[in-house]
């Protein structure tokens, strides 16, 4: 079974503030979006949707370049599942969380016995979260929610992973600071 990782980096950072795009800002020593593709390449193919800014991407990155990253998350995530297309499943996780490490990627893409795993973090239900082939015609196509939605509304296909690593995401240049 193969599963490719989505990574969503496609957002305009509006919240952050700071001089550059929140992903191209300097974190423990390189831009903040590497921690992100670090992790996140530890699967079989490694999706980075982008859309608002220029990233600096590994060369075995899938980039998936989304136009309409404005309509919401639901559309960019619309846009990475159509780039995994046969694969078995994918792991989803955003670019602004640096504090991910690869070994969530990894037990979250291992736990497949339920269509949909999702990491947990203290108790508490975060990114990346993995979704089996079967539950993506059940996705949002819009609005600012991807997968939340369907975990929501359908629980019994949901099992949680406990992962080491720190979910915090940076929104603002103030959470950078901070972490």
């Amino acid at each position: 079974m193969t599963t490719a990782a989505v990574l969503l980096a496609a957002g305009a950072g509006h919240r952050f503030g700071g001089s550059t795009h929140k992903l191209l800002a300097p974190f423990r020593g390189r831009p903040l979006v590497c921690w992100a593709l670090d992790a996140a390449g530890a699967l079989d193919e490694l999706i980075v949707v982008t859309g608002a800014v220029a990233l600096p991407l590994p060369a075995h990155a899938t980039v998936v370049h989304h136009d309409g990253w404005r309509l919401g998350q639901a559309t960019s995530l619309a846009a990475g599942l159509a780039a995994a297309a046969g694969h078995e499943a994918v792991v989803v996780g955003l670019a602004d969380q640096p504090l991910v490490p690869a070994t969530a990627w990894r037990w979250v893409a291992a736990a497949d016995t339920t269509p949909i795993a999702v990491a947990t973090y203290g108790g508490e239900r975060r990114n990346p979260v993995r979704l089996g082939a079967a539950v993506w015609p059940m996705l949002p196509t819009s609005g600012d929610e991807g997968a939340r939605v369907l975990l929501r509304a359908r629980p019994d296909l949901v099992t949680e992973v406990p992962c080491p690593g720190d979910p915090v995401d940076i929104d603002t240049a103030e959470d950078l600071s901070r972490w």
